[in-house]
């Protein structure tokens, strides 16, 4: 098993560039579910965890954390504030690190921009970050769901760059604008749900190219489209319940790179289709989104 290659952020720490996410499919989980889950998952090599206050799910990540026995040092854990109203992200983050039972965090994220209530709360959600980040609670701080207008915002305000942004990317939504933006500021881009255009999104333009560069590299159609995002050092989030795919993610997706022009080329096919997951809808919904209108319930 390759170890991980990392990624070096703005503020100077290290991000493992794959991820184990317990988001959409461990939404809301079992307790005992994602227990095992994130114990299975630490086993198989995947020590960057993805939480998020909005999962429900801290508990178990934590107590696999523990069940696992991997030093907390090796360990790279991220989690998230939702950011809504006059949210207290401070206590927010005390909350996830007592369910996560850490002492820190690497990485927290501001989950969503538009739940602030207006850009003056988003800048305000943001101030926070930065304190959190003086404390010693946090080694970075981030954003997730962010447009070039969010960052425009807190960038009015901000004195702390954030250090990624993580979004849903995959070939079928690329976000070109956004990343270059961040690319010229050196925020990294982190992607969830990379696997779309073979999961969700299926059937596509891009299934016989999948196919054929599986076939060519020896490798499943999951590890190509893991791959596409990788080899753009793009941060890598995936999940699943299979200790099988997860070790085998882990003895391939490491030992092969996919060439400049196969990239582009899954980029030119994926323009073809557009696809969005829920995620930004249930969000919206759940904590409501002052851009749209829609108010929380």
């Amino acid at each position: 098993m390759d170890p991980v290659p990392t990624l070096k952020l703005n503020d100077g720490n290290e991000i493992p560039l794959l991820s184990y996410g317990f988001g959409t499919a461990n939404f809301m989980g079992a307790e005992d579910d994602i227990t095992k889950k994130a114990t299975m998952a630490i086993k198989c090599g995947y020590y960057h965890l993805d939480s998020a206050q909005a999962y429900k799910n801290e508990t178990g990540v934590g107590a696999g954390i523990k069940a696992s026995g991997v030093p907390r040092e090796k360990l790279f854990v991220t989690t998230k504030v939702v950011g809504t109203i006059n949210q207290d992200a401070n206590a927010a983050l005390d909350a996830s690190l007592k369910e996560l039972g850490l002492d820190y965090v690497d990485l927290y994220l501001v989950h969503v921009p538009f739940s602030a209530g207006s850009p003056e709360g988003l800048q305000a959600i943001w101030k926070q970050m930065e304190d959190i980040k003086d404390s010693g609670k946090a080694k970075s701080i981030g954003v997730s769901n962010f447009e070039i207008e969010d960052f425009e915002i807190i960038m009015k305000t901000a004195r702390i760059t954030p250090a990624i942004n993580q979004i849903e990317y995959h070939p079928y939504l690329q976000h070109r604008e956004l990343v270059a933006f961040q690319r010229q500021h050196n925020i990294a881009v982190s992607a969830y749900s990379p696997l779309a255009p073979i999961t969700a999104a299926r059937p596509g333009p891009l299934d016989d190219l999948y196919a054929e560069l599986a076939h060519k590299y020896g490798v499943t159609e999951s590890d190509i489209g893991l791959r596409w995002c990788i080899d753009q050092n793009v941060v890598t989030i995936t999940t699943s319940s299979s200790e099988q795919r997860l070790q085998g993610y882990m003895n391939k997706l490491f030992k092969f790179k996919l060439t400049p022009a196969e990239i582009e080329k899954i980029a030119e096919v994926g323009k073809q289709k557009h696809h969005m997951g829920m995620g930004i809808a249930y969000m919206s919904a759940t904590y409501g989104n002052y851009k749209t209108g829609v108010k929380a319930p």
